[in-house]
């Protein structure tokens, strides 16, 4: 098992992709992993053919462990040779095999259910997404009740026991109006990335209020044809050229150097069902905004899927997140390390603004760019955000 995210202790092999006696060669996907962020194809480093597949599944790994053995054509599997792998076991039913999406087993652990209390709808009895929403959505009933106990809605709090008729109810506090959500690997991978950013990140952050109404006409104008954008896009293609108008940007902090590149790669922000991810948009400088919309599309929603490569979650410098669409007008982000910086984009708001001495109507939008001190002084940051500034109220140079 591989450490295909840094600092990661263990993986879940969602998906074999060979079977045994299959003919491999060297770069051939020979399983899915899946980490806290994305599902990942593990790779043969060799020309072989698999002896042996030693973890089924849907198991959790330990990463170092041994999941298969491959060999030389005419070779025999000698398990004496192999050290058995630290696993916690695979889901079963009894001696019965459970057959389940990878999404599946995620969605029933993260919803407290056993997989193998559900019942599959998929080819073969294999569960599927549907039938884990089906049972979480399902009132709770107990073993011999005739009656179904009562739906707890998240946060509502745990209801009170059923006292048999006649018995002592126990003395006992009354019900907590809290709940308790049990932290889901991603959450307490999210969480750690950000407790890290701003403990070892000197945050400092710059606002601008930028005139966003040729940006809004220039949108509308793009969308009349047949290619559609937002101004997310838009906002995504500006800071790319930002960074390249003032390359100091473009860098991150090492341990032993600032870092810095030839090409612009932005991450995007994107909520999903099991938190946030920032799937990164690679030499934006170079490609037409239809390109960039396009692209971030078919980020998003593979990352709502759970189905990103982790390369596709590696490198950038700088994070665009928006909570415009949300109504939010303004925000400070925290950095997504090892990036230099984050822009917090705002909703665009329709204001009274002044201009040539007179007060005229405009749509204003607050962007607000979070810094790591580090690498990055505050007149080159400054700098940056005059630049883009600049670049949003004559978005036509962003086309360019």
């Amino acid at each position: 098992m591989p450490e295909v995210a840094a600092n990661a202790t263990d993986a879940v092999l969602a998906e074999w992709l060979v079977a045994e006696s299959a003919e491999v060669t060297v770069g051939d996907a020979l399983a899915t992993v899946e980490t806290d962020k994305a599902l990942v194809d593990v790779e043969a480093d060799a020309d072989g053919v698999v002896l042996k597949v030693l973890v089924a599944a849907g198991t959790r790994v330990e990463v170092g462990s041994p999941i298969a053995v491959l060999g030389a054509a005419g070779e025999e599997y000698d398990p004496s040779l192999v050290e058995a792998p630290t696993t916690a076991p695979p889901a079963t039913n009894g001696a019965t095999r459970v057959f389940a999406s990878p999404l599946a087993r995620k969605l029933a652990k993260d919803g407290g259910l056993a997989i193998e209390d559900l019942v599959g709808t998929g080819p073969r009895g294999r569960i599927l997404r549907r039938d884990v929403d089906k049972a979480l959505a399902s009132p709770v009933v107990e073993e011999g009740a005739g009656t179904p106990s009562p739906v707890v809605e998240e946060g509502a709090g745990t209801p009170p026991s059923v006292v048999e008729e006649g018995a002592l109810a126990p003395v006992s506090k009354p019900p907590s109006a809290e709940g308790a959500v049990p932290h889901t690997r991603r959450r307490r991978a999210i969480a750690s990335r950000l407790t890290e950013s701003k403990q070892t990140a000197p945050h400092f952050y710059a606002r601008a209020t930028v005139r966003a109404d040729a940006l809004v006409a220039l949108r509308a104008e793009i969308n009349a044809g047949e290619v559609k954008v937002s101004l997310n896009d838009l906002v995504v293609k500006a800071v790319a050229a930002a960074h390249r108008a003032v390359p100091e940007m473009n860098v991150v902090w090492m341990p032993d150097a600032v870092r810095t590149f030839d090409t612009v790669d932005v991450a995007v922000a994107v909520a999903t069902d099991r938190g946030l991810v920032t799937p990164v948009l690679r030499d934006v400088t170079a490609l037409p905004v239809s390109t960039v919309a396009e692209r971030v599309r078919d980020l998003a929603g593979r990352a709502r899927d759970g189905r990103l490569r982790q390369d596709e979650l590696e490198g950038g410098t700088i994070s665009v997140t928006n909570l415009g669409m949300y109504g939010v007008e303004e925000f400070a982000a925290i950095i997504n390390p090892p990036h230099a910086a984050i822009l917090a984009v705002g909703a665009v708001r329709d204001e009274p603004v002044v201009e040539d001495g007179a007060v005229v109507p405009g749509r204003l939008m607050t962007v607000t760019l979070s810094v790591d001190h580090r690498p990055v002084d505050g007149v080159v940051a400054a700098r940056w955000l005059a630049v883009l500034k600049d670049l949003l109220e004559h978005p036509v140079r962003i086309l360019a």
